[in-house]
């Protein structure tokens, strides 16, 4: 079949963080096909690709669409030539509609007026086209993230995109909206368009892709055909080792409950309940998992237990200390940890250095501070610790951090939230968006820290991690725990029925109390 887009011999450096992130790189995508770029996060595949949208200009190197040599210095000249992008976080405005969204830019007219009945039609033609069903009337504020994507995707096929670069697509999808993707993914394949996944999810690759290129480090590593590789190969090749991919624990030995939420009544958006009456108990040394489709009230309950959203009814309990209305400060002082579900917008500032980024939760306390002073030195030493524990590559003691790859981003959350060892920790999707490399690191951190007598509530809605990490699992649905059940008894069958809202009414014997 012939090339969509070929990529020689391209380089690009960068002088502010000292890091080349692609070296002599060759790139190539034949027309109708699925092909997934992976690497480690900080590997350059997002470098080449918005090298090929035009985001960033290479340093060396040629690029041809449809065996053309082609120009490309800026987004418009990419989507002049049939190449869209859809970018992990989605470039949405979420005030406009879907429709006003699709067509920005190019909206229709009359007499200098844009005409929205007009523009509605058209995206209504659009998504009936392509099987995207959408209301284009709807405000963006008010969609799921994969209703969002969907739009994305609309918009870059509203351009005429015949190549369509998918940025970590399945990042921030429930396993349904993953699957109402593949549809899509597929469809636009069978219709003659490219499509180039970036990911790190290797199921994933090997459930939609024809061709895999995997790239380590700034360099293209090797293309494959799907079908010749599995997914072990294609983790040592992302790493360049041997990667443990499955998680390898001890049985747990729990100890004396150190949360216990009794009763949980929370709010939602607009005052909306979303937590009804949440009962549940965490021990030192085990790993409970809470897994459930996304929106179930997971966001809220955990918010609640962090401090950060009031709670409406019931209690917690820390270490035999209500902490029911305590503030943010005083749970921690008490023993909480929390590592929070998006590390860009609550985790971290990316607007300063890595050395106020580890201690900015407990930057009020000797030796960081006295009477209101910053005392640079321990900070800097702190972050060094860090650093040298976690093996964050490419980060600088001083340094900004917004130059350093989401796994790297991921371990300085870890390292500062782990520091000073807590009696009880909140890993709310601790590794989303994170490459096998990474996941590997965060998993055996979680289980050092279990072993270590630390309590854990884990929230995911990767099932295989639930599975993997968890000494017991509650299950969410519609803001309720639907049932607990031991490790030893789960399977994703029953987890599913309770997923879905179901009930394991006809074998007791597996839900256990917490």
């Amino acid at each position: 079949m012939p090339l969509a887009v070929e990529m020689r011999h391209i380089r690009k450096y960068f002088l502010s963080s000292n890091v080349l992130a692609c070296d002599d790189v060759n790139f190539s995508v034949r027309e109708g096909e699925i092909h997934a770029l992976v690497g480690e996060n900080g590997a350059g595949k997002t470098t080449l690709m918005n090298i090929l949208y035009g985001l960033i200009a290479p340093d060396e190197g040629e690029i041809l669409i449809h065996e053309r040599p082609a120009h490309i210095t800026h987004p418009n000249d990419a989507i002049r030539l049939g190449i869209g992008m859809v970018h992990q976080h989605f470039k949405l405005v979420p005030s406009f509609t879907i429709a006003e969204n699709i067509m920005l830019g190019m909206e229709p007219d009359e007499w200098g007026f844009i005409n929205g009945a007009s523009e509605a039609e058209a995206v209504r033609k659009l998504a009936a086209d392509f099987g995207l069903p959408v209301n284009p009337n709807a405000r963006v504020r008010d969609l799921s993230v994969g209703m969002q994507q969907r739009v994305e995707i609309l918009k870059a096929l509203q351009r005429n995109a015949r190549v369509l670069i998918l940025d970590e697509p399945t990042a921030v999808l429930t396993p349904q909206e993953v699957h109402e993707l593949y549809t899509v993914i597929r469809k636009l394949a069978a219709d003659g368009r490219t499509v180039i996944l970036i990911t790190h999810k290797l199921l994933e690759v090997k459930d939609v892709a024809d061709r895999v290129s995997v790239m380590r480090r700034g360099q293209m590593i090797g293309t494959h055909n799907v079908s010749d590789v599995s997914i072990r190969d294609m983790a040592n090749m992302m790493v360049g080792r041997e990667v443990i991919l499955q998680v390898e624990k001890q049985p747990a030995q729990p100890g004396a409950v150190v949360l216990k939420v009794e009763n949980l009544l929370v709010a939602g958006a607009g005052g909306i309940p979303a937590v009804f009456g949440v009962s549940l108990e965490v021990r030192a040394g085990e790993i409970l998992g809470i897994a459930g489709v996304s929106g179930n009230g997971q966001t809220e309950l955990i918010e609640a237990i962090a401090g950060l959203r009031p709670i409406d009814g019931g209690h917690v309990v820390l270490l035999d200390k209500d902490i029911t209305h305590a503030s943010v400060r005083a749970r921690r002082e008490t023993g909480m940890a929390h590592i929070p579900e998006d590390r860009l917008v609550m985790g971290l500032n990316l607007n300063t250095n890595l050395d106020e980024n580890v201690v900015v939760t407990h930057y009020m306390r000797p030796p960081y501070s006295r009477r209101g002073i910053f005392n640079f030195l321990p900070m800097r030493k702190l972050a060094q610790q860090i650093i040298d524990a976690f093996q964050i590559r490419s980060a600088r003691v001083g340094e900004e951090i917004k130059t350093l790859s989401g796994g790297n981003l991921q371990k300085v959350v870890l390292g500062r939230e782990l520091e000073g060892k807590p009696k009880f920790i909140i890993a709310n999707q601790p590794t989303r968006g994170l490459d096998v490399g990474s996941i590997e690191f965060v998993h055996k951190t979680l289980i050092e820290e279990r072993d270590a007598g630390a309590a854990i509530l884990l929230v995911s809605v990767e099932l295989d991690e639930i599975l993997s990490l968890s000494d017991r699992i509650a299950v969410m649905f519609g803001g309720r725990i639907m049932g607990v059940l031991d490790i030893k008894d789960a399977n994703e069958q029953d987890i599913g029925i309770l997923m879905a809202g179901g009930s394991l009414e006809h074998a007791p014997a597996k839900v256990a109390t917490p």
